[in-house]
């Protein structure tokens, strides 16, 4: 294996900001920010969204919307609409 072209393999603190979970994992991710966690300092990067926020994994269903999307155009844009 040649030296110096490989990206440096860390332990890395992942943050989950919807499910306020922290994961440390092996990575080779870079991030100039730190954050101490459970007595250790980490490179820090924060996710959108996880296994621990995911409504795959967590089995909460989410619902946005009743009603469809040609309903909720007609909706919003009901003012819009030119008469005949």
């Amino acid at each position: 294996m040649r030296a110096n072209i490989h990206p440096n393999y860390r332990e890395v603190l992942f943050h989950d900001t919807n499910a306020n979970a922290f994961f440390v994992i092996g990575s080779t991710l870079e991030t100039a920010q730190t954050r101490e966690h459970e007595g250790k300092t980490y490179p820090y990067v924060t996710l959108d969204i996880s296994s621990a926020s995911h409504p795959f994994y967590t089995g909460e269903q989410r619902q946005t919307s009743n009603e469809g999307r040609v309903a909720s155009f007609n909706k919003r844009f009901a003012r819009f609409k030119r008469s005949q």
